[in-house]
């Protein structure tokens, strides 16, 4: 490997597994910061990455969106961060900051997003990458690197929904599904001072639901296990990637309550309309947060010792990592160890 170069795990074609990969990075532009990555996490986004599932990946891919290291160069115009900060980077590496959601504040939003994902042209399994300063954050000096790699895109996923409805003390909030997004809300909810529980198919996750700071746990074992808890929550937090039992997560909602989609559930789902009608229920989706969210989510997170349970890995272990979160065994988010 020369100087100009960078060593990643990418995959060559679509479904394959990572392997090594040499590759060129971009040009420094103005607004531009080269990074080395000391830590990147592992999310379910890489897997749909890898797979094509979005059918907007290019191939080598080179994964990875919960980054965090050193700068170690800044273009001309960068002037909020110098060589040697800390920052994380998430999934949105770049906006067009042009349009009308840019110019709102909600870059998140901007209509060029199939684009501004961090892995174009090249993501965070890899020894360092380049992206635009404006979405690179300054990190709390105190934040562990390995937790702020998972808060970069997990924790703010589910803490933007949460400020957006101004979740609080009068609210009650279930989290459907206790993974690797479900087990941060969780802990969200409850430092925002939530009422919470946690919903789950696997009952040997009470114990650690509850650490995380759930009050109540129902075990979803049978498709009528949610009929007991009509009309009880004002958000219920869909983060599981499985399809679940629609009509009865929406007949939970109290009147005028949410239920927010986090997860990516495969394949169609079904529920009866006529109890969205009657109580003025809402179905929503959420994708990750703004730039100004994200800040707040790292001071809140630091302030309230927001702490994801985590694997830390060595990167050269891309492809077990990978498989674990596939198969679901990740208990709850992986972080890879990078070497440069």
């Amino acid at each position: 490997m020369n100087a100009s170069t960078v060593l990643g795990y990418a995959a060559m074609a679509e479904g394959r597994e990572l392997e090594p990969l040499e590759f060129t990075p971009p040009d420094l532009g103005e607004h531009d910061v080269r990074v080395d990555i000391s830590h990147c996490g592992v999310c379910y986004t890489d897997v749909h990455g890898i797979r094509n599932d979005y059918g907007i990946s290019t191939y080598p891919f080179v994964p990875g969106h919960e980054i965090v290291g050193a700068v170690t160069e800044a273009g001309s115009s960068v002037f909020d961060l110098k060589v040697d900060d800390r920052v994380g980077i998430g999934w949105q590496g770049r906006s067009c900051m042009q349009c009308e959601w840019c110019l709102r504040g909600e870059e998140h939003l901007c209509e060029d997003i199939a684009n501004c994902g961090t892995w174009k042209p090249f993501g965070g399994f890899s020894a360092s990458i380049v992206v635009d300063s404006r979405f690179a954050y300054l990190l709390p000096e105190a934040m562990p690197s390995e937790i702020a790699a998972v808060l970069m895109c997990a924790g703010v996923s589910v803490y933007a929904p949460l400020r957006r409805y101004e979740a609080g003390s009068s609210m009650r909030v279930g989290v459907v599904g206790v993974g690797g997004l479900g087990h941060i809300a969780i802990q969200f909810a409850h430092a925002l001072g939530c009422d919470v529980t946690a919903i789950s198919s696997s009952p040997e996750k009470e114990k650690e639901a509850r650490e995380f700071g759930a009050d109540a746990f129902v075990l979803t074992d049978t498709p009528d296990a949610m009929k007991p808890l009509a009309l009880s929550f004002d958000l219920l937090m869909y983060t599981s990637h499985a399809k679940g039992e629609w009509t009865n997560m929406v007949d939970s909602l109290k009147t005028r309550g949410r239920m927010i989609v986090l997860g990516f559930p495969e394949g169609s789902v079904t529920f009866d309309p006529m109890e969205l009608v009657i109580h003025e229920m809402s179905i929503t989706g959420s994708l990750i947060g703004s730039r100004e969210t994200m800040r707040e989510m790292l001071a809140f997170a630091q302030e309230h010792s927001i702490t994801p349970k985590i694997e830390l890995m060595p990167i050269s272990q891309a492809n077990e990592a990978i498989q674990r979160i596939t198969e679901g065994k990740a208990r709850y988010r992986i972080v890879l160890e990078c070497d440069n």
